[in-house]
């Protein structure tokens, strides 16, 4: 039997954190002028940026492993489980698809993928895997996925192109979008959030449950961190030699990007549970755990938010556009006045989150 332990103030921070990340990164001063690490890569390879929605679905994974084990031991039907984990992967689609079509709400010009989007199908496929497996079963079925998805990428042609393509909008996935992706794509002829990429962002997922089924044994807190970590470790190197043949890539969500980036997450997770849980660091976790404890909402929030500090532009200049001008005309780098403006609105969107955490009030799409 699970021993369900005390509620994680590591994995509370580090699900804020990530949010507080995906807002820095989403919303610089100006699109010209990012540090390179900020940017997502434009093809092959891995920055800061390309971690963030991959540490999210671990931290998804990881959630649900210690939430579900918990209305299993309870005794909860598995079909009232099923109405409740399709109920919130609809919410948190519906929300994802409101933020694409706002503020025009053009229906011709929609786009059915997205961040949100990508997370609901995440959260409802490895709920049901979970309900219904072990943890080496879900470890097997994450091996099965990683490399199914390898040899289909480099074992089949692109169909029209007659070889294997692994380059932007000719591999055979931008081709399955193609035939039956519906709305518009991202980049045209393609979508980062494509149909074939959600089978390794539910591996993704995957590693996080197998993270939490670890939290959830009866080893003592000091191994669960040191295999945590190690684990961490061993995952990033597999997946580092795997690119060298399948390259690590965000785009496609290749099954080495998914060994490294679960890798990752794996050891700042272990790290952070070492720090914080048993050794009882807490002092800037704070703003993490607001953040945390509403973190879907103030993404939302902060897409809206977005409207008036982009969108809006008296005078023809938006007020991140007037932002720059000002730091720059100041001597201030480019690169540096727009994380500074990104840095400032995360600022303000904790604003909400504070006031939300502070009132008790938690929105659970």
């Amino acid at each position: 039997m699970n021993m369900q332990p005390q509620r994680l103030i590591s994995l509370d921070a580090l699900r804020g954190f990530t949010i507080a990340a995906m807002i820095v990164v989403n919303y610089p001063g100006s699109e010209d002028h990012v540090f390179f690490t900020l940017r997502h890569t434009v093809w092959n390879g891995l920055s800061f940026t390309d971690q963030v929605a991959p540490f999210f679905l671990f931290i998804v994974g990881v959630s649900i492993a210690m939430a579900y084990s918990r209305r299993l031991e309870e005794g909860v039907p598995k079909a009232k489980l099923y109405k409740k984990i399709l109920w919130r992967c609809l919410k948190i689609y519906a929300v994802g698809m409101f933020l694409n079509l706002m503020p025009q709400f053009d229906l011709h010009t929609i786009r059915w993928t997205g961040t949100l989007q990508r997370i609901a199908f995440v959260f409802l496929f490895c709920s049901l895997i979970y309900l219904h497996t072990n943890w080496k079963q879900q470890a097997y079925i994450a091996a099965l996925l990683l490399v199914a998805y390898w040899l289909v990428l480099t074992l089949i042609p692109t169909p029209g192109i007659g070889k294997v393509m692994l380059e932007p909008g000719v591999n055979i996935v931008a081709w399955v979008d193609s035939k039956y992706l519906p709305g518009r794509m991202w980049r045209g002829t393609w979508d980062p959030e494509s149909i074939l990429t959600t089978v390794t962002s539910v591996v993704s997922g995957i590693t996080g449950m197998l993270a939490g089924a670890l939290m959830l044994s009866p080893r003592s807190p000091q191994e669960k961190a040191n295999m945590l970590m190690t684990a961490g470790v061993f995952s990033a190197m597999a997946g580092y030699f795997w690119g060298l043949a399948f390259p690590v890539n965000e785009n496609l969500w290749t099954s080495s990007f998914v060994l490294v980036t679960s890798g990752f997450a794996a050891l700042l997770f272990g790290a952070m549970y070492f720090l914080v849980d048993i050794k009882g660091m807490r002092k800037g976790t704070q703003p993490g755990i607001v953040f945390g404890a509403n973190a879907i909402t103030i993404y939302f929030l902060a897409d809206v938010w977005a409207l008036l500090f982009y969108e809006w532009k008296p005078g023809g200049l938006g007020l991140n556009d007037r932002w720059m001008q000002g730091l720059i005309g100041m001597g201030c780098s480019g690169e540096l006045a727009s994380l500074l403006y990104a840095l400032l609105f995360t600022t303000i969107n904790f604003l909400p989150a504070w006031w939300l955490y502070k009132k008790k009030i938690f929105i659970r799409l």
